[in-house]
Protein backbone atom coordinates (compact mmCIF):
# COMPACT_ATOMS: atom_id res chain seq x y z
CA UNK A 1 0.00 0.00 0.00
CA UNK A 2 2.82 2.38 0.88
CA UNK A 3 4.48 1.57 -2.45
CA UNK A 4 1.31 2.61 -4.31
CA UNK A 5 1.15 5.91 -2.37
CA UNK A 6 4.82 6.64 -3.09
CA UNK A 7 4.32 5.93 -6.79
CA UNK A 8 1.26 8.21 -6.94
CA UNK A 9 3.24 10.96 -5.18
CA UNK A 10 6.05 10.49 -7.71
CA UNK A 11 3.63 10.87 -10.64
CA UNK A 12 2.16 14.05 -9.12
CA UNK A 13 5.67 15.47 -8.61
CA UNK A 14 6.60 14.77 -12.22
CA UNK A 15 3.33 16.34 -13.38
CA UNK A 16 4.00 19.54 -11.42
CA UNK A 17 7.60 19.66 -12.69
CA UNK A 18 6.51 19.30 -16.33
CA UNK A 19 3.83 22.00 -15.96
CA UNK A 20 6.34 24.37 -14.32
CA UNK A 21 8.94 23.93 -17.07
CA UNK A 22 6.35 24.41 -19.86
CA UNK A 23 4.88 27.57 -18.38
CA UNK A 24 8.29 29.07 -17.57
CA UNK A 25 9.21 28.54 -21.22
CA UNK A 26 5.95 30.18 -22.35
CA UNK A 27 6.45 33.20 -20.08
CA UNK A 28 10.00 33.68 -21.38
CA UNK A 29 8.88 33.98 -25.02
CA UNK A 30 7.87 37.72 -24.93
CA UNK A 31 11.19 38.69 -23.34
CA UNK A 32 13.24 36.61 -25.80
CA UNK A 33 11.34 38.07 -28.77
CA UNK A 34 11.96 41.62 -27.56
CA UNK A 35 15.60 40.89 -26.83
CA UNK A 36 16.15 39.58 -30.35
CA UNK A 37 15.13 42.98 -31.74
CA UNK A 38 17.79 44.75 -29.59
CA UNK A 39 15.08 46.90 -28.01
CA UNK A 40 13.11 45.85 -24.94
CA UNK A 41 9.72 47.45 -24.30
CA UNK A 42 8.66 46.29 -20.88
CA UNK A 43 5.14 47.61 -21.38
CA UNK A 44 4.71 45.20 -24.30
CA UNK A 45 6.23 42.32 -22.32
CA UNK A 46 4.03 43.09 -19.32
CA UNK A 47 0.95 43.16 -21.56
CA UNK A 48 1.78 39.68 -22.89
CA UNK A 49 2.47 38.42 -19.38
CA UNK A 50 -0.98 39.60 -18.27
CA UNK A 51 -2.58 37.55 -21.04
CA UNK A 52 -0.41 34.53 -20.24
CA UNK A 53 -1.18 34.83 -16.52
CA UNK A 54 -4.88 34.71 -17.36
CA UNK A 55 -4.33 31.56 -19.41
CA UNK A 56 -2.25 30.04 -16.60
CA UNK A 57 -5.06 30.67 -14.10
CA UNK A 58 -7.49 29.02 -16.52
CA UNK A 59 -5.12 26.06 -16.93
CA UNK A 60 -4.68 25.52 -13.17
CA UNK A 61 -8.35 25.86 -12.24
CA UNK A 62 -9.25 23.41 -15.00
CA UNK A 63 -6.77 20.66 -14.08
CA UNK A 64 -7.11 21.05 -10.30
CA UNK A 65 -10.87 21.49 -9.91
CA UNK A 66 -13.00 21.22 -13.04
CA UNK A 67 -11.52 18.12 -14.72
CA UNK A 68 -11.25 15.89 -11.58
CA UNK A 69 -14.59 16.95 -10.05
CA UNK A 70 -16.76 17.33 -13.14
CA UNK A 71 -15.24 15.80 -16.28
CA UNK A 72 -13.90 12.61 -14.64
CA UNK A 73 -17.17 12.15 -12.72
CA UNK A 74 -19.08 12.29 -16.06
CA UNK A 75 -20.84 15.58 -15.29
CA UNK A 76 -20.28 16.75 -18.83
CA UNK A 77 -22.98 19.43 -18.98
CA UNK A 78 -21.85 21.05 -15.74
CA UNK A 79 -18.25 20.92 -16.93
CA UNK A 80 -19.18 22.62 -20.25
CA UNK A 81 -21.00 25.49 -18.52
CA UNK A 82 -18.30 25.87 -15.87
CA UNK A 83 -15.55 25.89 -18.51
CA UNK A 84 -17.31 28.51 -20.65
CA UNK A 85 -18.03 30.69 -17.61
CA UNK A 86 -14.40 30.46 -16.53
CA UNK A 87 -13.12 31.36 -20.01
CA UNK A 88 -15.47 34.35 -20.32
CA UNK A 89 -14.69 35.68 -16.84
CA UNK A 90 -10.92 35.42 -17.19
CA UNK A 91 -10.90 36.76 -20.73
CA UNK A 92 -13.00 39.82 -19.88
CA UNK A 93 -10.68 40.70 -17.00
CA UNK A 94 -7.56 40.14 -19.12
CA UNK A 95 -8.79 42.19 -22.08
CA UNK A 96 -9.92 45.13 -19.91
CA UNK A 97 -6.61 45.14 -18.05
CA UNK A 98 -4.62 45.06 -21.29
CA UNK A 99 -6.69 47.74 -22.96
CA UNK A 100 -7.17 50.36 -20.23
CA UNK A 101 -4.34 49.87 -17.72
CA UNK A 102 -1.24 48.98 -19.73
CA UNK A 103 0.27 51.86 -21.72
CA UNK A 104 0.71 51.44 -25.50
CA UNK A 105 4.10 50.60 -26.89
CA UNK A 106 6.18 53.81 -27.29
CA UNK A 107 7.84 54.84 -30.55
CA UNK A 108 11.60 54.67 -30.20
CA UNK A 109 13.89 57.37 -31.61
CA UNK A 110 16.90 56.34 -33.66
CA UNK A 111 20.39 56.61 -32.20
CA UNK A 112 22.39 59.69 -33.28
CA UNK A 113 25.83 59.09 -34.78
CA UNK A 114 28.36 61.54 -33.22
CA UNK A 115 31.35 60.76 -35.39
CA UNK A 116 34.25 58.33 -35.74
CA UNK A 117 35.26 56.64 -32.52
CA UNK A 118 32.25 57.98 -30.63
CA UNK A 119 29.41 55.72 -29.50
CA UNK A 120 25.93 56.63 -30.82
CA UNK A 121 23.80 58.70 -28.46
CA UNK A 122 20.37 57.59 -27.30
CA UNK A 123 17.67 60.20 -27.96
CA UNK A 124 14.88 60.63 -25.48
CA UNK A 125 11.30 60.57 -26.62
CA UNK A 126 10.92 64.34 -25.93
CA UNK A 127 14.00 65.39 -27.90
CA UNK A 128 13.64 66.71 -31.45
CA UNK A 129 14.01 64.10 -34.14
CA UNK A 130 17.12 64.16 -36.35
CA UNK A 131 16.95 65.63 -39.84
CA UNK A 132 15.11 63.38 -42.25
CA UNK A 133 13.68 61.13 -39.54
CA UNK A 134 10.11 60.06 -40.03
CA UNK A 135 8.33 58.48 -37.13
CA UNK A 136 6.79 55.11 -37.93
CA UNK A 137 3.05 54.97 -38.20
CA UNK A 138 1.59 53.64 -34.96
CA UNK A 139 -0.49 50.55 -35.47
CA UNK A 140 -3.87 50.90 -33.90
CA UNK A 141 -4.66 48.52 -31.10
CA UNK A 142 -7.09 45.78 -31.98
CA UNK A 143 -10.62 46.49 -30.86
CA UNK A 144 -11.93 45.03 -27.62
CA UNK A 145 -13.98 42.55 -29.61
CA UNK A 146 -10.98 41.36 -31.62
CA UNK A 147 -8.85 41.06 -28.48
CA UNK A 148 -11.61 39.09 -26.80
CA UNK A 149 -11.96 36.72 -29.78
CA UNK A 150 -8.19 36.15 -29.95
CA UNK A 151 -7.96 35.46 -26.23
CA UNK A 152 -11.05 33.26 -26.36
CA UNK A 153 -9.48 31.03 -29.04
CA UNK A 154 -6.24 30.82 -27.08
CA UNK A 155 -8.21 29.95 -23.95
CA UNK A 156 -9.95 27.09 -25.78
CA UNK A 157 -6.56 25.73 -26.86
CA UNK A 158 -5.22 25.97 -23.30
CA UNK A 159 -8.36 24.29 -21.96
CA UNK A 160 -7.94 21.45 -24.45
CA UNK A 161 -4.24 21.10 -23.62
CA UNK A 162 -4.96 20.95 -19.88
CA UNK A 163 -7.57 18.23 -20.45
CA UNK A 164 -5.05 16.25 -22.53
CA UNK A 165 -2.39 16.60 -19.81
CA UNK A 166 -4.81 15.50 -17.11
CA UNK A 167 -6.05 12.54 -19.16
CA UNK A 168 -2.45 11.44 -19.73
CA UNK A 169 -1.70 11.76 -16.01
CA UNK A 170 -4.83 9.76 -15.16
CA UNK A 171 -3.89 7.06 -17.67
CA UNK A 172 -0.39 6.78 -16.17
CA UNK A 173 -1.85 6.47 -12.67
CA UNK A 174 -4.32 3.80 -13.76
CA UNK A 175 -1.58 1.95 -15.63
CA UNK A 176 0.56 1.89 -12.49
CA UNK A 177 -2.41 0.70 -10.45
CA UNK A 178 -3.03 -2.05 -13.01
CA UNK A 179 0.61 -3.15 -12.76
CA UNK A 180 0.39 -3.14 -8.97
CA UNK A 181 -2.76 -5.27 -9.17
CA UNK A 182 -0.97 -7.68 -11.50
CA UNK A 183 1.91 -7.94 -9.05
CA UNK A 184 -0.49 -8.67 -6.20
CA UNK A 185 -2.20 -11.28 -8.35
CA UNK A 186 1.18 -12.79 -9.20
CA UNK A 187 2.12 -12.84 -5.53
CA UNK A 188 -1.11 -14.67 -4.68
CA UNK A 189 -0.72 -17.14 -7.53
CA UNK A 190 2.88 -17.92 -6.65
CA UNK A 191 1.99 -18.30 -2.97
CA UNK A 192 -0.73 -20.72 -4.03
CA UNK A 193 1.75 -22.52 -6.25
CA UNK A 194 4.25 -22.91 -3.39
CA UNK A 195 1.64 -24.68 -1.29
CA UNK A 196 0.36 -26.77 -4.15
CA UNK A 197 2.19 -29.94 -3.11
CA UNK A 198 -0.82 -31.96 -2.13
CA UNK A 199 -1.46 -32.81 1.56
CA UNK A 200 -2.25 -36.32 0.28
CA UNK A 201 1.35 -36.47 -0.95
CA UNK A 202 2.62 -35.81 2.58
CA UNK A 203 0.16 -38.29 4.07
CA UNK A 204 1.09 -41.04 1.61
CA UNK A 205 4.80 -40.33 2.05
CA UNK A 206 4.51 -40.60 5.83
CA UNK A 207 2.63 -43.89 5.44
CA UNK A 208 5.40 -45.18 3.14
CA UNK A 209 8.07 -44.09 5.61
CA UNK A 210 6.16 -45.81 8.41
CA UNK A 211 6.11 -49.06 6.41
CA UNK A 212 9.82 -48.69 5.56
CA UNK A 213 10.90 -48.41 9.19
CA UNK A 214 10.49 -52.17 9.73
CA UNK A 215 11.78 -53.11 6.26
CA UNK A 216 14.74 -50.76 5.67
CA UNK A 217 15.52 -48.34 8.46
CA UNK A 218 18.29 -46.54 6.53
CA UNK A 219 16.00 -45.83 3.59
CA UNK A 220 13.32 -44.62 5.99
CA UNK A 221 15.79 -42.23 7.65
CA UNK A 222 16.81 -40.84 4.26
CA UNK A 223 13.14 -40.36 3.36
CA UNK A 224 12.49 -38.45 6.61
CA UNK A 225 15.45 -36.16 5.88
CA UNK A 226 14.23 -35.50 2.34
CA UNK A 227 10.69 -34.85 3.56
CA UNK A 228 11.95 -32.35 6.15
CA UNK A 229 14.05 -30.65 3.46
CA UNK A 230 11.00 -30.37 1.24
CA UNK A 231 8.80 -28.95 4.02
CA UNK A 232 11.48 -26.47 5.13
CA UNK A 233 11.84 -25.30 1.54
CA UNK A 234 8.09 -24.74 1.23
CA UNK A 235 7.73 -22.95 4.56
CA UNK A 236 10.84 -20.76 4.62
CA UNK A 237 12.95 -20.75 1.48
CA UNK A 238 10.23 -19.62 -0.94
CA UNK A 239 8.94 -16.69 1.14
CA UNK A 240 11.35 -14.19 -0.45
CA UNK A 241 10.02 -14.71 -3.98
CA UNK A 242 13.39 -15.86 -5.35
CA UNK A 243 15.56 -18.88 -4.73
CA UNK A 244 18.98 -20.14 -5.75
CA UNK A 245 18.78 -22.48 -8.74
CA UNK A 246 20.77 -25.11 -6.81
CA UNK A 247 18.22 -25.11 -3.97
CA UNK A 248 15.39 -25.43 -6.47
CA UNK A 249 17.11 -28.46 -8.00
CA UNK A 250 17.68 -29.97 -4.54
CA UNK A 251 13.97 -29.59 -3.87
CA UNK A 252 13.09 -31.28 -7.18
CA UNK A 253 15.43 -34.19 -6.38
CA UNK A 254 13.85 -34.60 -2.93
CA UNK A 255 10.37 -34.44 -4.43
CA UNK A 256 11.15 -37.08 -7.08
CA UNK A 257 12.89 -39.31 -4.53
CA UNK A 258 9.82 -39.28 -2.28
CA UNK A 259 7.48 -39.90 -5.22
CA UNK A 260 9.58 -42.95 -6.09
CA UNK A 261 8.83 -44.30 -2.60
CA UNK A 262 5.13 -43.85 -3.24
CA UNK A 263 5.04 -45.61 -6.61
CA UNK A 264 7.91 -48.07 -6.09
CA UNK A 265 8.81 -49.87 -9.34
CA UNK A 266 5.52 -49.18 -11.06
CA UNK A 267 6.81 -45.95 -12.54
CA UNK A 268 10.12 -45.44 -14.35
CA UNK A 269 11.37 -42.06 -13.20
CA UNK A 270 14.48 -40.49 -14.77
CA UNK A 271 16.14 -37.19 -14.01
CA UNK A 272 18.91 -35.33 -15.83
CA UNK A 273 20.50 -32.30 -14.20
CA UNK A 274 23.54 -30.30 -15.46
CA UNK A 275 26.77 -30.99 -13.59
CA UNK A 276 27.75 -27.34 -13.32
CA UNK A 277 24.88 -25.34 -11.83
CA UNK A 278 25.33 -21.54 -12.17
CA UNK A 279 25.00 -19.35 -9.09
CA UNK A 280 21.77 -17.59 -10.14
CA UNK A 281 18.33 -17.10 -8.67
CA UNK A 282 14.95 -17.96 -10.17
CA UNK A 283 11.34 -17.66 -9.01
CA UNK A 284 10.58 -20.66 -6.77
CA UNK A 285 8.29 -23.58 -7.61
CA UNK A 286 8.42 -23.03 -11.38
CA UNK A 287 9.06 -26.67 -12.23
CA UNK A 288 7.40 -28.50 -9.33
CA UNK A 289 3.88 -27.76 -10.56
CA UNK A 290 4.80 -29.35 -13.90
CA UNK A 291 6.17 -32.37 -12.04
CA UNK A 292 3.03 -32.65 -9.95
CA UNK A 293 0.88 -32.60 -13.09
CA UNK A 294 3.10 -35.28 -14.64
CA UNK A 295 2.77 -37.61 -11.66
CA UNK A 296 -0.98 -37.06 -11.40
CA UNK A 297 -1.76 -37.66 -15.08
CA UNK A 298 1.18 -39.77 -16.25
CA UNK A 299 0.90 -42.62 -13.77
CA UNK A 300 -1.37 -45.62 -14.18
CA UNK A 301 -1.68 -48.54 -11.76
CA UNK A 302 -2.81 -50.84 -14.59
CA UNK A 303 0.04 -50.29 -17.07
CA UNK A 304 3.68 -49.29 -17.23
CA UNK A 305 4.28 -45.55 -16.79
CA UNK A 306 7.21 -43.19 -17.00
CA UNK A 307 8.24 -39.70 -15.91
CA UNK A 308 11.30 -38.11 -17.54
CA UNK A 309 12.62 -34.82 -16.18
CA UNK A 310 15.61 -33.03 -17.73
CA UNK A 311 17.17 -29.61 -17.27
CA UNK A 312 19.91 -27.95 -19.31
CA UNK A 313 21.63 -24.56 -19.51
CA UNK A 314 21.71 -23.40 -23.13
CA UNK A 315 22.90 -19.92 -24.18
CA UNK A 316 22.01 -18.14 -20.93
CA UNK A 317 18.67 -19.93 -20.75
CA UNK A 318 17.28 -22.71 -18.59
CA UNK A 319 15.57 -25.37 -20.68
CA UNK A 320 13.38 -27.77 -18.75
CA UNK A 321 11.74 -30.72 -20.53
CA UNK A 322 9.21 -32.95 -18.79
CA UNK A 323 7.74 -36.04 -20.45
CA UNK A 324 5.23 -38.45 -19.02
CA UNK A 325 3.23 -41.40 -20.26
CA UNK A 326 -0.33 -40.87 -21.43
CA UNK A 327 -3.07 -43.38 -20.73
CA UNK A 328 -6.38 -43.84 -22.50
CA UNK A 329 -8.25 -44.41 -19.26
CA UNK A 330 -7.47 -40.91 -17.99
CA UNK A 331 -10.70 -39.00 -17.44
CA UNK A 332 -11.35 -35.43 -18.39
CA UNK A 333 -12.44 -34.69 -14.83
CA UNK A 334 -8.88 -35.23 -13.63
CA UNK A 335 -7.75 -31.98 -15.25
CA UNK A 336 -9.36 -29.77 -12.63
CA UNK A 337 -7.26 -31.48 -9.96
CA UNK A 338 -3.96 -30.83 -11.75
CA UNK A 339 -2.48 -28.29 -9.37
CA UNK A 340 -3.02 -24.76 -10.62
CA UNK A 341 -3.04 -26.10 -14.17
CA UNK A 342 -1.00 -25.14 -17.20
CA UNK A 343 -3.20 -22.10 -17.88
CA UNK A 344 -2.45 -20.50 -14.52
CA UNK A 345 1.21 -21.49 -14.80
CA UNK A 346 1.34 -19.59 -18.08
CA UNK A 347 -0.24 -16.53 -16.41
CA UNK A 348 2.42 -16.59 -13.72
CA UNK A 349 5.15 -16.91 -16.36
CA UNK A 350 3.66 -13.97 -18.26
CA UNK A 351 3.86 -11.78 -15.16
CA UNK A 352 7.35 -12.96 -14.21
CA UNK A 353 9.07 -12.93 -17.60
CA UNK A 354 6.66 -11.07 -19.93
CA UNK A 355 7.63 -12.34 -23.41
CA UNK A 356 11.08 -13.62 -22.46
CA UNK A 357 10.06 -17.24 -21.98
CA UNK A 358 8.57 -20.07 -24.03
CA UNK A 359 6.19 -22.85 -22.97
CA UNK A 360 5.71 -25.54 -25.61
CA UNK A 361 3.38 -28.51 -25.22
CA UNK A 362 3.59 -31.60 -27.46
CA UNK A 363 1.07 -34.40 -27.15
CA UNK A 364 0.79 -37.80 -28.85
CA UNK A 365 -1.34 -40.85 -28.18
CA UNK A 366 1.28 -42.34 -25.84
CA UNK A 367 3.08 -39.44 -24.16
CA UNK A 368 2.76 -35.82 -23.08
CA UNK A 369 5.70 -33.37 -23.20
CA UNK A 370 6.12 -29.87 -21.78
CA UNK A 371 9.19 -27.76 -22.59
CA UNK A 372 9.74 -24.61 -20.53
CA UNK A 373 12.52 -22.17 -21.42
CA UNK A 374 13.25 -19.18 -19.17
CA UNK A 375 16.03 -16.56 -19.31
CA UNK A 376 19.01 -16.86 -17.02
CA UNK A 377 19.70 -13.63 -15.11
CA UNK A 378 22.89 -13.22 -13.14
CA UNK A 379 21.58 -10.93 -10.41
CA UNK A 380 17.87 -10.50 -11.07
CA UNK A 381 15.68 -10.68 -7.98
CA UNK A 382 12.06 -11.80 -8.23
CA UNK A 383 10.82 -10.18 -5.05
CA UNK A 384 7.38 -8.67 -4.64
Amino acid sequence: MQEIKDRKLSINTIEILVFTIIWLAIFSIPYLVQQSSNTIFWEKIFSEWVRMAALLILFLINIVFLVPRLLFTKKYLKYTFAGLFLILTINIGSVLLQHFVIAPEPVSMPKMELGPGMPPMELGSKMPAPMGFRAPVLLERPSLTMQFVNNFLLALLVLGASIAFKLMSKWLSEENLRKDAEKEQLKSELAFLRHQVSPHFFMNTLNNIHALIDINAETAKDAVIRLSTLMRYLLYETSEGHIALKKEIDFIESYISLMRLRYSNKVAVTMEIPENIPDVEIPPMLFVSLLENAFKHGVSYQSQSFIAFSMAIVEQKIVCVLRNSKHKNATKGDKKYSGIGLTNIKKSLDLLFQKEYSLNINETETDFEVQLTIPLYENKMFSH
